[in-house]
């Protein structure tokens, strides 16, 4: 023990620790300097991803926010285009082209994840080129409704003119069928003074008709300029007191309005214009007292008649 602690010097030892001391200060301080500067650069790096995160989230919502805006337009040009309506074939299925370009751009901008400025910007750029040929559709059709208000109007107009002329032309023909009817009526040959006599077989006259054997009637066709002269074929109808047309036994007819009906005697005369005297004779017996009717036709027309009564 004394040997130990005769080679035991405590001066030894705190002369090392005194020697120690100031290199681990400095050890400490260097430490404490790396921690500093590393709090520092955590800070700055936090700070930097804070600021960039929001920045993120800024541009995200911007983003965002134009998508919506583009997709919100293009929904708007869609129903713009739905609502276009149009006759022109050609411009319909351009029309029709460029609302399916609108539907396959919708059905992008649905599908879309990452977005950009520069795909807004594209998308918007799409978006406006659908715009700008849709202002030049809605201008082709403008064009095209003033057009047809024009051609309509023009139509009308001429509508008017083409039913005026027709008026007048529909007036002009009735005129001229009017004056027609008036000279064919006024070119009517007409018989007037007609009288009946009754007569026996020696054609001399019998003042009863029960004796009589013929009728004779006697009339005159007056004088008409306007009638054509000629050869003509007047027919004698008598209808006796019980409502019977008297005829012979071979019963001829006429045509007289379409229809064939029967006649009495008919005689042919030679007419010029000029008043002419004819009698026509019906021979027959059995005839009876009453009032009988007479009528006279040429040309298809009825140019006299009388009632005659007879004892």
């Amino acid at each position: 023990m004394e040997e130990m602690k005769q080679g035991y010097d405590p001066s030894e030892f705190e002369e090392d620790d005194y020697l120690q001391q100031p290199e681990q200060d400095k050890s400490i301080r260097g430490y404490r300097i790396v921690i500093i500067i590393l709090s520092v650069i955590l800070v700055a790096l936090s700070a930097l991803y804070f600021s960039v995160h929001r920045q993120q989230m800024l541009d995200n919502a911007l983003l965002q926010g134009e998508k919506d805006s583009i997709q919100n337009d293009l929904g708007k040009l869609m129903t713009d285009y739905d609502n276009l309506r149009v006759s022109n074939d050609t411009i319909s299925a351009n029309l029709s082209m460029e609302r399916n370009r609108a539907d396959s751009l919708m059905a992008r901008l649905k599908k879309e994840r990452s977005w950009s400025y520069a795909k807004i910007k594209q998308y918007e750029k799409e978006v406006g080129t659908l715009r700008s040929v849709m202002r030049s559709y809605i201008k082709q059709i403008d064009s095209l409704n003033t057009l047809n208000k024009k051609l309509i109007s023009e139509n009308v107009s001429y509508r008017k003119e083409i039913s005026s002329a027709k008026l007048r032309a529909d007036m002009a023909e009735e005129k001229a069928q009017e004056l027609d009817n008036k000279v064919r009526v006024g070119s009517v040959i007409r018989a007037r003074d007609i009288t009946m006599s009754t007569l026996n077989h020696n054609s001399k006259p019998v003042s009863r008709i029960k004796s009589a054997a013929r009728l004779r009637v006697d009339f005159t066709l007056s004088a008409n300029e306007l009638a054509s002269p000629g050869e003509k074929a007047i027919y004698m109808r008598i209808t006796s007191p019980d409502g019977y047309v008297l005829t012979t036994e071979s019963m001829p007819t006429f045509e007289f309005e379409g229809e064939n009906i029967s006649y009495s005697a008919m005689r042919e005369v030679d007419y010029q214009n000029k008043d002419l005297d004819v009698a026509i004779y019906f021979n027959s017996t059995g005839f009876t007292a009453g009032t009988y009717l007479i009528e006279l036709y040429c040309d298809g027309r009825m140019i006299g008649s009388t009632k005659t009564a007879k004892r």
